[in-house]
């Protein structure tokens, strides 16, 4: 046992006494074992030194490789699996539907472990539609859930979500991967992904039909001003309609190459917005209610730079919660021109959601 200063800390690192805010708050009990997320948290309160287990030498392990969670393992295996599946070569003949039925139900079995507002990954690489399907995917079982969808359906949505973008691997990859605005033909190019993605499954015989339908569907709008029909909400399959918010709250919070991740308090407010004519607006009351309910005791970063905590959230402002910087309250319900720009960390990390 040591007491050493933050600067030196390595994530691995165990904390063997209670590290305190500087008002004297618990900012985290003895036991846990240091991330870099934590990290980040001990840095923004300007904690100087903490007391850290110096018995375990962890000389079998490189420094800073923490041990998984069994919900990280199985994302990765998921991530591994439609890499390899993702590939412009893929066809409906030789689908492999068993192995992604199989290593989905893997991975949805620590589905209590996903929190869509914090959920990160370590780095994606170029590898950003495959990372965005997965996540999709997990967060469509839970919208599926959240909405009352009968238990057969739960799996469904999330094969919607994990395949919802599967065409545009038959797209050109300069185009996909463009880092700039595209032009007026690159644009109507990129929207043949829902017309190509429902080819490529129609013939799967062992895909639901709702699951192919939200490959075509995800782009529709309720009002009818989506494509690839411009169809209404009475013609949009159910699980289209979830995909269709996942995909605008995955696209839009995750770091792409040509630009940074948008606050995912700011992207539910979006979608709140266009739940009035765009999206299915029970569906995204519940998300958005159900999203944000599990986030008291998360340390998060305002917009001004600020750390605080979030202490209470108004359920008729569920983006707009009060948070607690260095004792004084921000309520961001009356203080609009601030937002939450980041969920630093969870201090409770038991709490369901």
């Amino acid at each position: 046992m040591a007491t050493v200063a933050v600067s030196q800390v390595k994530p691995g690192d165990k904390i063997v006494e209670d590290v305190l805010t500087p008002l004297g708050g618990i900012l985290f009990r003895k036991g846990i074992v240091i991330t870099p997320r934590e990290l980040e948290i001990l840095r923004a309160f300007l904690i100087p030194a903490v007391t850290v287990d110096t018995s375990d030498k962890r000389d079998t392990k490189a420094a800073g490789d923490v041990s998984k969670s069994p919900l990280m393992e199985q994302y990765d295996e998921t991530v591994a699996l439609l890499k390899s599946v993702f590939t412009p070569t893929v066809s409906g003949s030789d689908f492999p539907t068993l192995d992604i039925r199989n290593q989905l139900n893997k991975l949805l079995q620590y589905i209590d472990e996903y929190k869509m507002l914090t959920f990160t990954v370590p780095s994606m690489g170029g590898d950003y539609l495959v990372h965005k399907s997965v996540m999709s995917a997990m967060s469509c079982y839970l919208l599926a859930q959240w909405n009352g969808f009968p238990k057969k359906d739960w799996m469904q949505a999330a094969l919607a979500g994990l395949l919802h973008d599967i065409g545009n691997v038959k797209l050109d990859k300069s185009i996909l991967n463009k880092p700039s605005a595209l032009t007026a033909e690159e644009a109507e190019e990129m929207k043949r992904h829902t017309v190509l993605g429902y080819q490529l499954l129609k013939n799967v015989t062992a895909i639901n039909e709702g699951v192919k339908l939200a490959a075509l569907q995800h782009h529709e709008r309720i009002d009818g001003s989506g494509y690839p029909m411009g169809v209404g909400a009475e013609k949009i399959h159910p699980y289209a309609k979830l995909t269709a918010i996942s995909d605008i709250f995955h696209s839009m919070t995750m770091e792409r190459r040509y630009r940074r991740a948008a606050s995912p308090y700011l992207v539910l407010e979006q979608i709140h917005q266009d739940s009035f004519g765009k999206l299915e607006p029970s569906y995204v009351q519940t998300f958005i209610e159900k999203a944000t309910q599990f986030h008291h005791g998360a340390f998060v970063r305002l917009s001004d730079y600020r750390v605080g905590e979030i202490i209470f959230s108004d359920r008729s402002h569920p983006t707009r919660p009060w948070v607690s910087v260095n004792g004084t309250i921000v309520n961001l319900t009356t203080e609009r021109q601030l937002f939450i720009q980041e969920i630093l960390g969870d201090l409770n990390p038991k709490r369901k959601g």
